[in-house]
């Protein structure tokens, strides 16, 4: 009984321990609020190159830190956020935007899933107008007599 109480009491001494986190932080400092909204907002829409599937924003890695530190660079000298996401773009290429531009290379990758629901629902379609329920075929007298023989064999 005691060895369980005193279980108990590691238990919550370990759970009231607190321990540290560490965050990114980044203390970029902006003439205007607008600057700042910008840049939370390139920041949340552009994909770090280094981290699978993380924006800039939420990842800790180097790289992210280097284009955020370069997406204010560029806000300072007043680039539009076109200029932005193109300058991103010739560098990393689409991988940068979770939502890739509408090109000829990215294409399926807009319109492939509707492609596949389409031929999906085709195909469940044909399946269900072949199978209609109900429909027996009936056996002519041969294969009747067929059938006849086969079961009286068991």
């Amino acid at each position: 009984m005691k060895a369980k109480l005193l279980l108990l009491w590691v238990f919550l001494g370990l759970l009231s321990v607190s321990v540290p986190v560490y965050s990114q932080v980044d203390t970029f400092e902006f003439d205007t609020d607008e600057q700042h909204q910008r840049f939370r907002k390139l920041s949340n829409e552009l994909r770090c190159p280094m981290c699978q599937n993380t924006n800039l924003t939420g990842s800790t890695g180097g790289v992210a830190e280097d284009l955020r530190r370069e997406i204010h660079r560029m806000i300072m000298d007043g680039m539009t956020d076109q200029e932005i996401e193109q300058f991103m773009f010739e560098r990393y290429g689409d991988f940068i935007f979770y939502r890739p531009r509408l090109r000829a290379e990215t294409i399926l990758l807009w319109f492939g899933p509707l492609a596949f629901l389409l031929i999906g629902g085709y195909v469940i379609f044909n399946i269900v107008k072949k199978s209609k329920p109900g429909e027996v075929e009936s056996l002519d007298e041969e294969e009747q007599q067929r059938l006849d023989e086969l079961l009286e064999h068991k």
